[in-house]
Protein backbone atom coordinates (compact mmCIF):
# COMPACT_ATOMS: atom_id res chain seq x y z
CA UNK A 1 0.00 0.00 0.00
CA UNK A 2 1.45 3.46 -0.59
CA UNK A 3 -0.26 6.56 0.11
CA UNK A 4 0.79 10.02 -1.42
CA UNK A 5 1.27 13.57 0.22
CA UNK A 6 -2.28 14.64 0.11
CA UNK A 7 -3.16 11.11 1.83
CA UNK A 8 -0.55 12.00 4.76
CA UNK A 9 -1.51 15.80 5.06
CA UNK A 10 -1.34 15.85 8.96
CA UNK A 11 -2.68 13.36 12.11
CA UNK A 12 -6.73 13.19 11.04
CA UNK A 13 -5.86 12.26 7.26
CA UNK A 14 -3.04 9.99 8.92
CA UNK A 15 -5.56 8.10 10.91
CA UNK A 16 -7.63 7.97 7.81
CA UNK A 17 -4.95 5.94 5.86
CA UNK A 18 -3.92 3.99 9.26
CA UNK A 19 -7.48 2.45 9.62
CA UNK A 20 -7.54 1.91 5.57
CA UNK A 21 -4.28 -0.52 6.70
CA UNK A 22 -5.79 -2.20 9.77
CA UNK A 23 -9.03 -3.56 7.10
CA UNK A 24 -6.17 -5.32 5.16
CA UNK A 25 -4.53 -7.15 8.15
CA UNK A 26 -7.93 -7.84 9.73
CA UNK A 27 -8.37 -9.19 6.17
CA UNK A 28 -5.43 -11.55 6.90
CA UNK A 29 -3.32 -9.73 4.52
CA UNK A 30 1.11 -9.67 4.83
CA UNK A 31 1.20 -5.34 4.36
CA UNK A 32 3.61 -3.51 3.58
CA UNK A 33 3.25 0.06 3.15
CA UNK A 34 5.07 3.16 1.75
CA UNK A 35 4.44 6.59 2.64
CA UNK A 36 5.04 9.94 0.97
CA UNK A 37 6.00 13.21 2.93
CA UNK A 38 3.23 15.66 4.13
CA UNK A 39 1.86 17.72 0.99
CA UNK A 40 4.02 20.31 0.31
CA UNK A 41 6.51 19.52 3.17
CA UNK A 42 8.93 18.33 0.04
CA UNK A 43 8.69 22.22 -1.10
CA UNK A 44 9.37 23.66 1.88
CA UNK A 45 12.20 21.36 2.55
CA UNK A 46 13.89 22.42 -0.39
CA UNK A 47 13.49 26.26 0.12
CA UNK A 48 15.21 25.93 3.36
CA UNK A 49 17.67 23.88 1.38
CA UNK A 50 17.97 26.78 -0.80
CA UNK A 51 18.01 29.71 1.50
CA UNK A 52 20.89 27.71 3.16
CA UNK A 53 23.26 27.61 0.43
CA UNK A 54 22.32 28.47 -3.43
CA UNK A 55 25.02 26.36 -4.38
CA UNK A 56 23.83 23.30 -2.30
CA UNK A 57 25.94 20.16 -2.04
CA UNK A 58 23.21 17.64 -3.57
CA UNK A 59 24.31 14.78 -0.49
CA UNK A 60 23.45 17.24 2.19
CA UNK A 61 20.28 18.24 0.31
CA UNK A 62 18.95 14.45 0.57
CA UNK A 63 19.54 14.23 4.46
CA UNK A 64 16.82 17.18 4.06
CA UNK A 65 14.19 16.41 1.78
CA UNK A 66 14.63 12.62 3.33
CA UNK A 67 13.09 14.40 6.59
CA UNK A 68 9.67 14.51 4.99
CA UNK A 69 9.08 10.62 4.45
CA UNK A 70 10.86 10.00 7.69
CA UNK A 71 8.06 11.93 9.96
CA UNK A 72 4.77 10.18 8.63
CA UNK A 73 6.48 7.00 8.25
CA UNK A 74 7.03 7.19 12.34
CA UNK A 75 3.64 8.91 12.89
CA UNK A 76 1.78 6.30 10.92
CA UNK A 77 3.93 3.38 12.80
CA UNK A 78 2.76 5.22 15.72
CA UNK A 79 -1.09 5.54 14.48
CA UNK A 80 -1.04 1.56 13.92
CA UNK A 81 0.36 1.20 17.32
CA UNK A 82 -2.67 3.17 18.77
CA UNK A 83 -5.06 1.08 17.01
CA UNK A 84 -3.76 -1.96 18.22
CA UNK A 85 -1.88 -2.84 15.13
CA UNK A 86 1.80 -4.10 15.43
CA UNK A 87 3.48 -1.78 12.87
CA UNK A 88 7.22 -0.77 12.44
CA UNK A 89 8.78 2.05 10.53
CA UNK A 90 12.07 1.02 8.20
CA UNK A 91 13.69 3.97 6.86
CA UNK A 92 15.55 3.45 3.40
CA UNK A 93 19.18 2.96 5.49
CA UNK A 94 17.53 0.17 7.73
CA UNK A 95 16.52 -2.48 5.04
CA UNK A 96 18.37 -0.94 2.92
CA UNK A 97 17.17 -0.15 0.09
CA UNK A 98 20.10 0.45 -1.89
CA UNK A 99 21.00 3.13 -4.80
CA UNK A 100 23.31 3.93 -7.52
CA UNK A 101 23.79 7.23 -9.90
CA UNK A 102 23.44 10.41 -8.30
CA UNK A 103 22.33 11.85 -5.04
CA UNK A 104 18.68 13.50 -5.81
CA UNK A 105 18.16 11.46 -8.93
CA UNK A 106 19.47 7.92 -7.38
CA UNK A 107 18.04 4.64 -8.80
CA UNK A 108 17.33 1.94 -7.02
CA UNK A 109 19.45 -1.44 -7.25
CA UNK A 110 18.52 -3.79 -4.74
CA UNK A 111 16.31 -4.12 -2.21
CA UNK A 112 17.59 -6.45 1.11
CA UNK A 113 14.02 -8.21 2.17
CA UNK A 114 14.74 -10.25 4.46
CA UNK A 115 14.48 -8.79 7.71
CA UNK A 116 11.18 -7.28 6.21
CA UNK A 117 9.84 -10.45 5.07
CA UNK A 118 10.05 -11.89 8.25
CA UNK A 119 8.44 -8.80 10.32
CA UNK A 120 5.64 -9.13 7.93
CA UNK A 121 4.93 -12.89 8.46
CA UNK A 122 4.74 -12.35 11.86
CA UNK A 123 2.27 -10.01 11.61
CA UNK A 124 4.01 -6.47 11.77
CA UNK A 125 2.89 -4.16 9.59
CA UNK A 126 6.38 -2.44 7.92
CA UNK A 127 5.64 1.38 7.22
CA UNK A 128 8.76 2.39 4.98
CA UNK A 129 9.27 6.41 3.83
CA UNK A 130 8.87 6.58 -0.15
CA UNK A 131 11.60 8.47 -2.01
CA UNK A 132 14.79 7.31 -0.37
CA UNK A 133 17.61 5.25 -0.33
CA UNK A 134 21.53 4.47 0.66
CA UNK A 135 24.06 4.76 -1.65
CA UNK A 136 27.04 2.61 -1.98
CA UNK A 137 29.46 5.28 0.25
CA UNK A 138 25.98 4.83 2.95
CA UNK A 139 24.68 7.92 2.62
CA UNK A 140 21.03 8.75 2.16
CA UNK A 141 19.70 9.16 -1.30
CA UNK A 142 16.67 10.20 -2.67
CA UNK A 143 15.02 8.98 -6.13
CA UNK A 144 13.71 12.84 -7.75
CA UNK A 145 10.44 14.21 -6.90
CA UNK A 146 7.47 11.70 -7.16
CA UNK A 147 9.96 8.98 -6.43
CA UNK A 148 7.64 7.65 -3.73
CA UNK A 149 5.38 5.46 -6.86
CA UNK A 150 8.23 4.33 -7.52
CA UNK A 151 9.70 3.34 -3.87
CA UNK A 152 6.50 1.49 -3.74
CA UNK A 153 6.51 -0.80 -6.78
CA UNK A 154 10.27 -1.84 -6.41
CA UNK A 155 9.13 -3.32 -2.33
CA UNK A 156 6.19 -5.13 -4.17
CA UNK A 157 8.44 -6.34 -6.50
CA UNK A 158 11.02 -7.27 -3.87
CA UNK A 159 8.61 -9.27 -1.87
CA UNK A 160 6.54 -10.64 -4.62
CA UNK A 161 3.38 -8.62 -3.35
CA UNK A 162 0.34 -10.06 -4.73
CA UNK A 163 -0.43 -6.31 -5.61
CA UNK A 164 0.26 -2.84 -5.35
CA UNK A 165 -2.40 -0.25 -4.00
CA UNK A 166 -1.37 3.52 -4.81
CA UNK A 167 -3.72 5.66 -3.16
CA UNK A 168 -3.62 9.01 -3.98
CA UNK A 169 -6.73 11.73 -3.71
CA UNK A 170 -8.25 10.36 -7.39
CA UNK A 171 -10.05 6.74 -7.11
CA UNK A 172 -8.54 5.85 -10.12
CA UNK A 173 -7.51 6.39 -13.70
CA UNK A 174 -10.23 7.97 -15.80
CA UNK A 175 -10.42 8.47 -19.61
CA UNK A 176 -9.33 11.92 -19.53
CA UNK A 177 -9.01 14.76 -16.32
CA UNK A 178 -13.27 14.74 -14.81
CA UNK A 179 -12.21 18.39 -14.28
CA UNK A 180 -12.04 18.84 -17.95
CA UNK A 181 -15.15 16.59 -19.19
CA UNK A 182 -17.84 15.90 -16.72
CA UNK A 183 -18.41 12.64 -18.83
CA UNK A 184 -15.11 11.07 -18.29
CA UNK A 185 -14.92 7.62 -17.33
CA UNK A 186 -13.01 5.72 -14.51
CA UNK A 187 -11.26 2.69 -16.20
CA UNK A 188 -11.33 -0.70 -14.36
CA UNK A 189 -8.31 -2.11 -16.48
CA UNK A 190 -5.27 -0.66 -18.47
CA UNK A 191 -2.34 -1.74 -19.60
CA UNK A 192 1.19 -0.89 -18.93
CA UNK A 193 1.89 0.39 -21.86
CA UNK A 194 -1.21 2.63 -22.00
CA UNK A 195 -0.27 3.74 -18.62
CA UNK A 196 3.09 4.53 -19.16
CA UNK A 197 2.32 6.08 -22.63
CA UNK A 198 -0.68 8.46 -20.78
CA UNK A 199 2.32 9.27 -18.00
CA UNK A 200 4.57 10.09 -19.99
CA UNK A 201 2.26 12.66 -22.27
CA UNK A 202 1.16 14.56 -19.28
CA UNK A 203 -1.60 12.42 -16.69
CA UNK A 204 -1.19 12.94 -13.17
CA UNK A 205 -2.11 9.96 -11.80
CA UNK A 206 1.62 7.68 -11.76
CA UNK A 207 4.94 9.02 -11.97
CA UNK A 208 6.39 7.53 -15.00
CA UNK A 209 9.15 6.04 -13.70
CA UNK A 210 7.00 3.61 -11.52
CA UNK A 211 4.61 2.25 -14.38
CA UNK A 212 8.15 1.09 -16.25
CA UNK A 213 9.51 -0.68 -13.38
CA UNK A 214 6.03 -2.51 -12.57
CA UNK A 215 5.98 -3.20 -16.36
CA UNK A 216 9.53 -4.51 -16.15
CA UNK A 217 8.94 -6.37 -12.73
CA UNK A 218 5.88 -7.21 -13.76
CA UNK A 219 3.79 -6.09 -10.32
CA UNK A 220 0.01 -5.25 -10.43
CA UNK A 221 -0.74 -1.82 -8.98
CA UNK A 222 -4.15 -0.46 -8.47
CA UNK A 223 -4.60 3.20 -8.28
CA UNK A 224 -7.30 4.20 -5.78
CA UNK A 225 -8.70 6.93 -3.20
CA UNK A 226 -7.73 7.15 0.64
CA UNK A 227 -10.49 10.05 0.68
CA UNK A 228 -13.33 7.96 2.17
CA UNK A 229 -15.94 8.32 5.08
CA UNK A 230 -14.79 6.64 8.07
CA UNK A 231 -15.32 3.21 8.69
CA UNK A 232 -16.10 2.95 4.82
CA UNK A 233 -14.07 0.62 2.49
CA UNK A 234 -12.50 2.94 -0.56
CA UNK A 235 -14.20 1.63 -4.14
CA UNK A 236 -12.70 -0.31 -6.71
CA UNK A 237 -10.42 1.32 -8.37
CA UNK A 238 -8.51 0.83 -11.70
CA UNK A 239 -6.15 -2.47 -12.27
CA UNK A 240 -2.76 -1.90 -14.35
CA UNK A 241 -1.91 -5.29 -15.73
CA UNK A 242 -0.26 -6.99 -18.63
CA UNK A 243 -1.92 -6.72 -21.79
CA UNK A 244 -1.79 -10.80 -21.33
CA UNK A 245 -3.97 -10.76 -18.18
CA UNK A 246 -6.76 -8.29 -20.12
CA UNK A 247 -6.56 -10.61 -22.80
CA UNK A 248 -7.37 -13.69 -20.17
CA UNK A 249 -10.26 -11.58 -18.49
CA UNK A 250 -11.61 -10.83 -21.90
CA UNK A 251 -12.01 -7.80 -21.58
CA UNK A 252 -13.58 -5.94 -24.30
CA UNK A 253 -11.14 -3.68 -25.49
CA UNK A 254 -11.97 -0.12 -26.31
CA UNK A 255 -9.61 1.35 -29.83
CA UNK A 256 -8.62 4.29 -27.56
CA UNK A 257 -7.91 4.57 -23.32
CA UNK A 258 -7.92 8.07 -22.95
CA UNK A 259 -6.90 11.70 -23.81
CA UNK A 260 -3.95 13.31 -22.02
CA UNK A 261 -2.77 16.79 -22.64
CA UNK A 262 0.85 18.84 -21.32
CA UNK A 263 0.79 22.59 -20.96
CA UNK A 264 4.44 22.19 -20.10
CA UNK A 265 5.60 22.54 -23.49
CA UNK A 266 7.78 25.17 -25.33
CA UNK A 267 8.55 25.22 -28.85
CA UNK A 268 11.95 26.34 -30.49
CA UNK A 269 12.14 26.43 -34.03
CA UNK A 270 15.59 26.76 -36.10
CA UNK A 271 15.86 28.06 -39.54
CA UNK A 272 17.81 27.31 -42.77
CA UNK A 273 19.84 24.81 -40.54
CA UNK A 274 22.65 23.05 -43.08
CA UNK A 275 20.74 19.87 -44.24
CA UNK A 276 23.81 17.75 -44.36
CA UNK A 277 24.83 14.66 -42.16
CA UNK A 278 25.69 15.00 -38.27
CA UNK A 279 23.64 18.89 -38.44
CA UNK A 280 20.92 17.48 -35.97
CA UNK A 281 23.41 16.15 -33.51
CA UNK A 282 24.77 19.23 -33.31
CA UNK A 283 21.37 20.54 -31.91
CA UNK A 284 20.37 17.87 -29.67
CA UNK A 285 23.76 16.73 -27.85
CA UNK A 286 24.15 19.99 -26.14
CA UNK A 287 20.83 19.53 -24.68
CA UNK A 288 21.00 15.96 -24.16
CA UNK A 289 24.50 16.84 -22.27
CA UNK A 290 22.13 19.37 -19.92
CA UNK A 291 19.76 16.70 -19.46
CA UNK A 292 17.25 18.40 -20.90
CA UNK A 293 14.24 15.94 -22.54
CA UNK A 294 13.38 16.78 -26.12
CA UNK A 295 10.02 15.39 -27.38
CA UNK A 296 8.33 16.55 -30.52
CA UNK A 297 10.85 16.49 -33.41
CA UNK A 298 10.16 17.79 -37.03
CA UNK A 299 12.86 18.75 -39.43
CA UNK A 300 11.23 19.93 -42.30
CA UNK A 301 11.73 19.00 -46.18
CA UNK A 302 15.10 20.37 -47.30
CA UNK A 303 15.10 23.98 -49.12
CA UNK A 304 16.71 24.61 -52.62
CA UNK A 305 19.90 25.76 -51.00
CA UNK A 306 20.90 22.33 -48.62
CA UNK A 307 19.00 23.76 -45.72
CA UNK A 308 16.05 22.95 -43.90
CA UNK A 309 14.05 24.11 -40.59
CA UNK A 310 14.38 22.20 -37.13
CA UNK A 311 11.10 22.07 -34.74
CA UNK A 312 10.88 20.95 -30.98
CA UNK A 313 9.83 20.64 -28.06
CA UNK A 314 11.32 21.37 -24.69
CA UNK A 315 10.03 21.27 -20.95
CA UNK A 316 8.69 25.19 -20.33
CA UNK A 317 10.93 25.31 -17.17
CA UNK A 318 13.85 24.32 -19.52
CA UNK A 319 13.40 26.52 -22.35
CA UNK A 320 15.52 29.91 -21.04
CA UNK A 321 18.36 26.95 -20.56
CA UNK A 322 18.00 25.55 -23.86
CA UNK A 323 18.03 28.97 -25.52
CA UNK A 324 21.28 30.08 -23.83
CA UNK A 325 22.67 26.08 -25.26
CA UNK A 326 21.82 26.77 -28.75
CA UNK A 327 22.77 30.53 -28.85
CA UNK A 328 25.99 29.73 -27.71
CA UNK A 329 26.29 26.69 -30.37
CA UNK A 330 25.02 28.76 -33.49
CA UNK A 331 28.38 28.78 -35.05
CA UNK A 332 28.40 25.03 -34.39
CA UNK A 333 24.99 24.51 -35.56
CA UNK A 334 24.97 27.11 -38.72
CA UNK A 335 21.08 28.11 -38.52
CA UNK A 336 19.67 31.44 -39.24
CA UNK A 337 17.65 32.14 -36.39
CA UNK A 338 16.17 30.85 -33.29
CA UNK A 339 12.47 31.65 -33.10
CA UNK A 340 10.19 30.01 -29.73
CA UNK A 341 7.23 30.31 -28.05
CA UNK A 342 5.63 29.13 -24.65
CA UNK A 343 1.99 29.24 -25.21
CA UNK A 344 1.66 25.59 -26.45
CA UNK A 345 0.30 22.54 -25.15
CA UNK A 346 0.54 18.63 -25.98
CA UNK A 347 -2.55 16.79 -26.39
CA UNK A 348 -2.13 13.10 -26.74
CA UNK A 349 -4.73 10.14 -27.85
CA UNK A 350 -3.25 6.89 -26.13
CA UNK A 351 -4.85 2.82 -26.99
CA UNK A 352 -3.13 -0.61 -27.59
CA UNK A 353 -6.42 -1.01 -30.02
CA UNK A 354 -4.39 1.31 -32.32
CA UNK A 355 -2.26 -1.12 -33.11
CA UNK A 356 -4.94 -3.16 -35.22
CA UNK A 357 -6.64 -0.11 -36.36
CA UNK A 358 -6.32 2.52 -39.26
CA UNK A 359 -7.70 5.87 -39.37
CA UNK A 360 -7.10 6.78 -35.86
CA UNK A 361 -4.96 9.82 -36.37
CA UNK A 362 -7.39 10.96 -39.27
CA UNK A 363 -10.07 11.17 -36.63
CA UNK A 364 -8.33 13.19 -34.79
CA UNK A 365 -6.71 16.09 -37.06
CA UNK A 366 -10.63 15.81 -39.07
CA UNK A 367 -12.26 16.82 -35.05
CA UNK A 368 -9.46 19.22 -34.42
CA UNK A 369 -10.21 21.06 -37.88
CA UNK A 370 -13.33 20.99 -37.63
CA UNK A 371 -13.45 23.12 -34.28
CA UNK A 372 -10.51 25.44 -36.02
CA UNK A 373 -7.88 24.63 -33.65
CA UNK A 374 -4.74 24.48 -35.90
CA UNK A 375 -1.73 21.70 -35.56
CA UNK A 376 1.68 22.63 -34.68
CA UNK A 377 3.84 19.17 -34.80
CA UNK A 378 2.74 16.13 -34.52
CA UNK A 379 4.56 12.85 -32.73
CA UNK A 380 3.41 9.13 -32.54
CA UNK A 381 4.31 5.80 -31.23
CA UNK A 382 2.42 2.85 -31.88
CA UNK A 383 -0.20 3.19 -29.34
CA UNK A 384 -0.32 6.88 -29.27
CA UNK A 385 -0.80 10.42 -31.21
CA UNK A 386 0.14 13.99 -30.51
CA UNK A 387 -0.08 17.16 -31.62
CA UNK A 388 0.85 20.22 -30.46
CA UNK A 389 -1.37 23.42 -30.37
CA UNK A 390 -2.25 26.57 -28.93
CA UNK A 391 -2.30 26.62 -25.25
CA UNK A 392 -5.69 28.25 -25.20
CA UNK A 393 -7.42 25.48 -26.87
CA UNK A 394 -6.46 22.75 -24.87
CA UNK A 395 -9.64 22.51 -23.26
CA UNK A 396 -11.60 22.75 -25.86
CA UNK A 397 -9.40 19.66 -27.77
CA UNK A 398 -9.59 17.69 -25.08
CA UNK A 399 -13.11 17.91 -24.95
CA UNK A 400 -13.68 17.42 -28.85
CA UNK A 401 -11.34 14.28 -28.54
CA UNK A 402 -13.42 12.63 -25.77
CA UNK A 403 -16.22 12.92 -27.51
CA UNK A 404 -15.06 11.82 -31.31
CA UNK A 405 -13.47 8.50 -29.58
CA UNK A 406 -16.58 7.65 -28.24
CA UNK A 407 -15.33 8.13 -24.59
CA UNK A 408 -18.14 10.16 -22.83
CA UNK A 409 -20.23 8.28 -19.96
CA UNK A 410 -23.66 8.04 -20.66
CA UNK A 411 -24.22 10.18 -17.69
CA UNK A 412 -21.99 13.04 -16.36
CA UNK A 413 -19.62 11.96 -13.38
Amino acid sequence: MKFGGTSMAGTERIRTVAALVKREVEAGNEVAVVVSAMAGETDRLVQFCREANPLYDEAEYDVVVASGEQVTSGLLALTLQAMGVPARSWLGWQLPIRTIETHAKARITEIETDALIAAMKSGQVAVIPGFQGMMEDGRVSTLGRGGSDTSAVAVAAAVKADRCDIYTDVDGVYTTDPRIVSRARKLDYVTYEEMLELASVGAKVLQTRSVGLAMKMGVRVQVLSSFVEPGQAPKAGTLIVSDEEIEELKMERQLITGIAYDKNEAKIILTRVPDRPGAVATIFKPLADAAINVDMIIQNVGREKGETDVTFTVPRADLARSLEILEGGKDSIGYNRLLHESGVAKVSVVGVGMKSHAGVAATMFEALAARGINIQAISTSEIKVSVLIEEDYTELAVRVLHTAYGLDAEEAA
